[in-house]
């Protein structure tokens, strides 16, 4: 059985690959070149800080490093809507995605609520 936490590592990674797939389908126009930028950098920030977390150094640290992905998954959130409702992107596609961030988004916030409660 895979642990959560590596779960979590990896279906972050999915979908930063998923995204990146996505932008890569997007029509060539200036918007959605803007929309896409930020939407990879978002939404591989969250997984990426928690590899940087799994590398802290301290409690204090790896703390910061789950409420940063947090905070990275919210923003994802953000772009994909703004994504689907202009009518840039397939809505099907976005919200495949979206429903995955809103999972991924719970389970960082149910982390960083736990680490809280233990005073990280």
């Amino acid at each position: 059985m895979v642990n959560q936490k590596s779960d979590i590592r990896q279906r972050c990674y999915q979908f930063s690959l998923n995204v990146i797939e996505l932008a890569d389908l997007l029509p060539k126009k200036r918007s959605a070149w803007v929309i896409a930028d930020q939407l990879i950098r978002s939404a591989t920030s969250i997984g990426a800080n928690l590899v940087e977390a799994k590398a802290s150094s301290s409690r204090l640290e790896f703390k910061k490093f789950y409420e940063i992905s947090l905070k990275s998954a919210n923003e994802t959130i953000y772009w994909l809507g703004l994504l689907k409702d202009s009518g840039l992107a397939d809505k099907i596609k976005i919200e495949k995605l979206e429903n995955e961030v809103i999972e991924l988004s719970r389970m960082l916030g149910s982390a960083v609520i736990k680490l809280k409660r233990r005073n990280l």
